[in-house]
């Protein structure tokens, strides 16, 4: 325990000096203003500025600090677009909109903006504490994750999502199955066989994340928000009297927090499993656990804690992801696999040996990623009036602007018109989906999930040469098949054994 103190106390006189505070600042800055950007996202971020930083000529402890307080700033930016206007900044903040953009209907937006800040550092100071004690021990235990642990993972995740399906789960089942049908689309990795191209050559990678996410989200919101206009609705947000959330609501989503920040973290630990894995995990567990103790509670509608849970998830999974690129040498997202590229510019290989031989660098990193989230919260606090603002822009210069912004991250994907086609019919679709009432959350995570989970139930099968008993054999297998079985089978039940207490007698 000592050691872990002495350690802590050489990272910090690394992120306390003078230069490395303001890198932290300005990095937090720039990843707020990314992650409101639709299209951006963290890793399109970090990627732009390692040659800058390289350029720069920054030692290679404050290029990291740069980059990372880049990455933690945009888990925290993402939510601002996700509540003020329902379009998700990145793809962890797509459970954001469920209960943020309700909640910003009613007139809470500064509530929603400040609690939601509350919660992503919650979640951030959970992740950063299990660094400090739990790294070495967690990154053994993320080894123990095979290809088969990652495939079971993930079905565990969509038996999780059934939560999000409501009253009408053949429509929330049909929006899964569609986003799985669309991560399908492409070249097959491994038989390079084209697959559901129909012959257009702008399909063989497959439809990007994001397309499909501004399609679903920004240009059905601006379809429905014409439909509207047009019909001669006026769209008034009433105005919030409130800049911040009071004790009674910090009361309420305080475990809530702590809930999803510990999920967020154990996710996180896992490489590859993301914060959009994390977000979803922790916003259907919380949902199951609350309406279960909780009759009044209205998730979907505007709940608060259905707000809390995934962002205290997905910035405590983004923190946790550090675990696996600095004690294994394996990055735990696409951002941090970033991030590993900029240290072998400096001829820095992550790992085990970096611990002992250049302990400035892992230790003024994890002292720096507190001070990163302190300066978040300072720094997004103060400027939910201005966030809110937004909501009182006037809709005929909202609609087209928020249309731009969208139209040219797409463009800055690849520059195609092809993009812009997809993303106007993908919009297309997702407002008739709309209009009939199908959710779009499971279709999202769909597309974000079904990759990853096709490759690895491939990959299992390899190694088992077909074998599907791969996928039973180890007990973490065992576990979460248990787990995925129990949030199907035990809800209906506990409604069945409510129904039946509540019941008169005869």
């Amino acid at each position: 325990m000592s050691g872990v103190w002495e350690h802590l106390a050489l990272g910090m006189g690394v992120a306390f000096s003078g230069i490395n505070l303001l890198i932290a600042a300005i990095g937090g800055l720039i990843g707020t203003i990314v992650g409101v950007l639709p299209g951006l996202g963290p890793i399109n971020a970090v990627a732009m500025l390692v040659p800058i930083a390289f350029a720069m000529q920054l030692p290679p402890e404050s290029a990291l600090i740069l980059l990372s307080a880049v990455y933690v700033g945009a888990e925290y930016g993402g939510r601002i677009s996700s509540i003020l206007i329902n379009i998700p900044g990145e793809a962890a903040a797509v459970m954001t909109t469920i209960d943020g953009y309700p909640l910003a209907r009613k007139g809470m937006a500064s509530v929603a903006l400040s609690i939601s800040a509350w919660s992503s550092f919650i979640g951030s100071t959970i992740a950063i504490i299990g660094i400090l004690f739990l790294a070495p021990a967690l990154a053994s235990w993320a080894v123990a994750f095979g290809p088969a642990e990652y495939f079971v993972l993930i079905v565990f995740a969509f038996c999780a999502l059934s939560s999000l399906l409501g009253e009408q789960p053949v429509k929330g089942m049909i929006a899964a199955l569609t986003g799985l049908a669309i991560s399908t689309v492409g070249v097959d990795s491994n038989s390079g066989v084209y697959r559901y191209t129909f012959d257009i050559a702008n399909l063989s990678d497959g439809i990007d994340f994001v397309v499909v996410v501004i399609g679903l989200f920004a240009v059905s919101e601006m379809l429905q928000m014409l439909e509207k206009l047009l019909k001669g609705y006026s769209i008034n947000v009433p105005k919030s009297d409130r800049k911040l959330f009071n004790l009674s609501e910090l009361r309420k989503t305080w475990w809530t927090s702590i809930r999803g920040g510990l999920i967020g973290f154990v996710v996180g630990v896992l490489p590859g499993a993301g914060a959009s894995v994390a977000s979803a995990v922790a916003y259907s567990s919380e949902k199951k656990y609350i309406e279960g103790r909780d009759p009044n509670a209205q998730f979907g509608k505007g709940d608060l804690r259905g707000l809390v849970a995934p962002e205290a998830a997905n910035n405590a999974s983004a923190t946790g992801s550090f675990i696996p690129m600095l004690t294994l040498g394996v990055p735990g997202s696409g951002t941090t696999a970033v991030m590993m590229g900029a240290l072998t510019l400096y001829n820095i290989t992550p790992g085990p040996a970096l611990f002992e031989h250049q302990p400035q660098i892992v230790w003024g990193l994890i002292a720096s990623l507190f001070i990163a989230n302190l300066m978040l919260l300072l720094m997004n606090i103060p400027m939910v009036r201005v966030f809110a603002a937004m909501l009182n822009i006037p809709s005929w210069l909202l609609v087209p602007g928020i249309l731009a912004i969208s139209f040219i991250g797409v463009w800055a994907l690849n520059a195609t018109n092809f993009d812009l086609y997809m993303v106007v019919i993908i919009g297309i679709v997702g407002y008739f989906f709309r209009k009939l009432d199908v959710p779009l959350a499971p279709l999202v995570l769909g597309v974000v999930l079904g990759n990853l989970m096709e490759q690895n139930l491939r990959r299992a099968l390899s190694i088992s040469n077909g074998e599907i008993g791969i996928l039973f054999q180890s007990n973490i297998s065992i576990g979460l098949w248990i787990l995925a079985l129990a949030v199907i089978v035990i809800p209906p039940l506990m409604r069945r054994w409510l129904g039946g207490r509540k019941a008169p007698a005869n």
